[in-house]
C-alpha cells in the first residue's frame, strides 16, 4: 500500500505558537498534513529528531545577495547556500543591486534568476524612489515582491530618498508595509569631517545617534500623514527604541544579531570588519535594544547580510565598504543568547518565523500547522560549536564571529518538505521558489 505521508519527523520537540512539546510532524506535497502522534508505518521516510527542537522555518527579511552587478561579493546561489547552511528557509533580498530593482522588469529578472537556483525560498524588495513613487502601489503587488524598501540615508548602492516630499509621495501610494533604512542624509553629509582616516572606530561618531533619530522622527511624521505602515530596519540606538515605543501603531521594528551581540569596543579587534550602516555602537545602546526585545517593542530579527570581500574590507577607513555577512550566523548566534537566558526559544521563534509572517502577510509560512508549507528549522539547543570563517558558505568567506563558541546549532533546514541541509551538508540543492503574500496571491497563481 502506498505511504500516506512522504516524510515524518519524529521524536522532536516542536516549538510553535501554541507552546513547546513532543510531536511528530508529517509532510506530503510540500505541506504539513498531520501533527501529534503519527502512524510512522504510513511514512515513506522517517527522520529521527530525538534530542532536537523543531522550529518553524526561520525567515530572514533583510539580506543583500548582490546579484546582479556585484557577484564577486555574493550571488543568489551562494547567498542562499549560506542561508540554508545556517537554518534559514526563506529570505527577503534588497534592491540595491546593479541595475537597481525599481521596475517590474528588474523584479521579474531577479525572480527568474532565483527560481530553481536558490536553495531557500525568496522574495525581493523593490526600491522606492522619487521617480517610481507613482508606481509603487502596483510594483509591491507583483509576484515575488516583498514590498517597497526606502533608503533615507546613503549606504551601499545608489538608492536614496533624502527629502520628505519624495518620502511622503512613496508612502501615500503604498498599501503594504514599507521597509526603511533611516539615517538622515543631510546630517551625514554635514558630518563627513568626523571620519578619521584609518580609524573605523570613528564610524559611529560620523553616523551618530542623532543621525538615526532625526530620520526616524521624520519617518514617523510622514507615515502618520500618509496613513502608511512602516518597518524600521536595523534599529541601533537607545533613543530610537524609546521613541518608537510610543508609535507602534504605525511602526514595526527590526533588530540585528550584530547590534545585539557586538559593541563599539569590538572595533579594536575587528577593525573595518565591524563597519556597517547604521553602525555598531556603545554598550548602552545594545542594552536598550535588548530591553526592546524583552518588552516587545522590537518585532523581528533580520541579519542585514551584506557581504564584501576581505580585500575590499581591508581598504583603509573610510574607503572600506560598510556591511558584513550574517545570514548563516543568525540562528546560532541568537540561539546562544537563548542558552544564556537573554530570550526564550519561543521569543526567538516569534521574531524569526511568526513575526515576519504576521508583519508581511506571508502566505502559508511562519507556523508549524496543518496546511502550511513544511518549512522547518531543526536545531540542537545544547550543542556547542565554534563559528569559523571556514564554516562560511558565503562567497565572502568570512564572519565577524570567527572563533566564537556558541550553544545552539542548526542541524537541518527543511524547505517545503525537502531536507535541504542536514548535519552540515547540502543534500537537496536548488529548490527555491518565490514566497507568496496575501496581497500577491491572485497574481502568483
Amino acid at each position: 500500500m502506498a505511504a500516506s505521508y512522504e516524510t515524518v519527523f519524529v521524536n522532536g520537540t516542536v516549538v510553535n505558537q501554541d507552546g513547546v512539546g513532543r510531536r511528530d510532524v508529517a509532510v506530503s506535497g510540500g505541506r504539513i498534513v498531520a501533527l501529534g502522534e503519527v502512524d510512522r508505518d504510513a511514512a515513506g521516510e522517517v527522520v529521527d529528531c530525538t534530542g532536537l527542537a523543531i522550529l518553524p522555518g526561520v525567515i530572514d527579511t533583510q539580506v543583500h545577495f548582490r546579484e546582479p552587478g556585484a557577484e564577486h561579493k555574493e550571488d543568489l546561489e551562494t547567498g542562499s547556500r549560506a542561508a540554508v547552511m545556517g537554518g534559514v528557509t526563506a529570505v527577503f533580498e534588497m534592491p540595491n543591486t546593479r541595475p537597481l530593482t525599481i521596475t517590474a522588469e528588474t523584479l521579474a529578472d531577479k525572480v527568474k534568476r532565483g527560481t530553481g537556483r536558490m536553495h531557500c525560498d525568496f522574495a525581493f524588495f523593490v526600491g522606492g524612489t522619487a521617480g517610481n513613487a507613482g508606481e509603487v502601489g502596483e510594483l509591491e503587488r507583483l509576484p515575488g515582491a516583498a514590498g517597497i524598501k526606502i533608503f533615507m540615508g546613503s549606504s551601499t548602492g545608489d538608492l536614496l530618498v533624502p527629502d520628505d516630499e519624495s518620502l511622503r509621495a512613496i508612502l501615500r501610494n503604498t498599501r503594504r508595509r514599507v521597509s526603511i533604512h533611516a539615517e538622515d542624509e543631510p546630517r551625514l553629509n554635514a558630518r563627513k569631517g568626523e571620519r578619521r582616516e584609518g580609524e573605523p572606530a570613528s564610524h559611529p561618531v560620523w553616523r551618530d545617534e542623532t543621525t538615526a533619530m532625526i530620520a526616524t522622527e521624520r519617518l514617523v511624521k510622514a507615515a502618520r500623514a500618509a496613513g502608511a505602515r512602516v518597518h524600521l530596519l536595523h534599529v541601533s540606538t537607545a533613543e530610537e527604541m524609546d521613541f518608537i515605543a510610543a508609535h507602534k501603531d504605525y511602526v514595526s521594528v527590526e533588530v540585528t544579531p550584530q547590534h545585539l551581540t557586538l559593541t563599539a569596543d569590538d572595533y579594536a579587534r575587528l577593525g573595518t570588519r565591524l563597519q556597517m550602516n547604521p553602525p555598531i555602537r556603545a554598550a548602552r545602546h545594545r542594552a536598550r535594544l535588548w530591553q526592546g526585545v524583552q518588552e516587545g517593542v522590537a518585532d523581528i530579527l533580520g541579519s542585514d547580510h551584506a557581504p564584501h570581500t576581505l580585500e575590499e574590507k581591508a581598504k583603509p577607513y573610510p574607503a572600506s565598504p560598510s556591511g558584513m555577512p550574517g545570514v548563516q550566523t543568525l540562528v546560532p548566534v541568537m540561539l546562544d543568547h537563548v542558552a544564556a537566558g537573554r530570550m526564550s526559544v519561543e521569543r526567538f521563534v516569534d521574531m524569526t518565523s511568526s513575526g515576519p509572517a504576521r508583519l508581511f502577510n506571508i502566505a502559508r509560512k511562519g507556523r508549524i500547522a496543518v496546511g502550511y508549507d513544511a518549512d522547518l528549522t531543526i536545531v540542537d539547543l545544547k550543542r556547542r560549536e565554534t563559528i569559523t570563517d571556514a564554516w562560511s558558505a558565503s562567497r565572502a568567506a568570512w564572519t565577524p564571529y570567527d572563533g566564537l563558541t556558541v550553544t545552539g546549532w542548526p542541524i537541518g533546514t527543511v524547505v517545503r518538505g525537502r531536507r535541504v541541509m542536514w548535519e552540515g551538508e547540502l543534500v537537496t540543492p536548488s529548490t527555491g521558489a518565490a514566497v507568496r503574500f496575501g496581497e500577491t496571491l491572485a497574481r502568483a497563481t
